[in-house]
């Protein structure tokens, strides 16, 4: 199964941290769904897409300006990854993708 792995981060200024949550934010589990998309894409090319999550489990918080890896290991149509900070798995999920 191949596997990819990718360094990230959600830098400070992103328009949506804000408001999630006012005084203490925290990266919101869709911004890390849209990296991992966003990480895909960049790997096997743009015409993957997003067609139904098999699961999806969010374990620790991400701050703002904070570097973290995002690890892909694809199958087929079958997407499993994690995001992880200092070995630490902050989300993981399987999705089923499509073009």
């Amino acid at each position: 199964m191949p596997e990819q792995r990718v360094a990230a981060q959600i830098v400070l200024t992103h328009p949506c941290l804000p408001g999630h949550f006012p005084g203490r934010p925290v990266v919101p589990g869709v911004l890390l769904m849209e990296r991992v998309l966003d990480a895909l894409q960049a790997w096997r090319g743009p015409h993957w897409r997003l067609q139904q999550v098999h699961a999806m489990k969010f374990l620790q918080p991400l701050l703002p300006g904070e570097r973290f890896e995002i690890v892909l290991h694809l199958n087929g149509t079958r997407l499993d990854f994690c995001c992880e900070r200092d070995a630490q798995v902050l989300a993981r999920g399987s999705w089923e993708l499509g073009t």
